[in-house]
């Protein structure tokens, strides 16, 4: 497994971080350009034109990039790094996220709620278990990992909310699907970020992913 919390797949392209030297899919990192007057941007979605200088998806790695001055290294110029970078990425991410979440649910992918979450999980409809970070440990540690699944804890209860149309949402669950693949994707970026958990498992009760 890779550091950004994906499985690692030898068909997926994989890029070089420009800080740990290690080579890994390219899911698993942050994507930066060097603007027209040398302003570094963080291109989220990976569709900006450009030279890609790629971070690991961590706090801790993107921080000593910046101490370090990784990035002008890398692109062999001076490079202007915008002051409160990480905090953007985070933020960035979160709302990916969120958006994410809410195309699955519009497809009819995802549920809210501790009890329709729990059918789905017995039901082994859920393929990954989201739980918001500011909940209740006792709540949430009656759910379980699905089988197979991945289970995160890395967005708040108004986060999690926004993505199902409500003012808080403590637990939620993705069925399969390419959705729910991309949902993993962002999801492990954003644990790199928050310090969450992510991909372990929701309780006591539960089972391994």
């Amino acid at each position: 497994m890779t550091r950004g919390g994906r499985q690692k797949d030898r068909e997926e392209p994989e890029r070089r971080c420009i800080v740990t030297g290690d080579v890994q899919p390219k899911g698993g990192l942050i994507r930066f350009v060097v603007g027209p007057e040398g302003q570094l941007v963080p291109d989220l979605a990976d569709k900006l034109p450009g030279r890609g200088l790629w971070v690991t998806a961590d706090r801790a790695v993107l921080e000593q990039a910046m101490k370090k001055g990784a990035f002008s290294r890398a692109a062999r110029a001076q490079v202007q790094v915008p002051e409160g970078l990480a905090d953007m990425v985070e933020e960035g991410l979160a709302k990916r996220l969120v958006e994410l979440v809410s195309l699955a649910r519009k497809a009819g992918l995802a549920v809210a709620g501790f009890e329709k979450v729990k059918d789905w999980l017995a039901q082994g409809k859920a393929k990954v278990l989201l739980q918001a970070t500011d909940g209740s440990e006792r709540g949430k540690g009656k759910l379980w990992t699905p089988q197979g699944g991945r289970y995160f804890a890395v967005l708040t209860a108004s986060e999690l909310g926004l993505a199902f149309g409500r003012d808080h949402v403590i637990h939620g669950a993705l069925a399969a699907g390419g959705l729910s693949t991309r949902v993993v994707e962002e999801a492990a970026k954003l644990a790199g970020f928050r310090g969450r958990d992510g991909g372990g498992t929701a309780g006591k009760d539960t089972k391994t992913a």
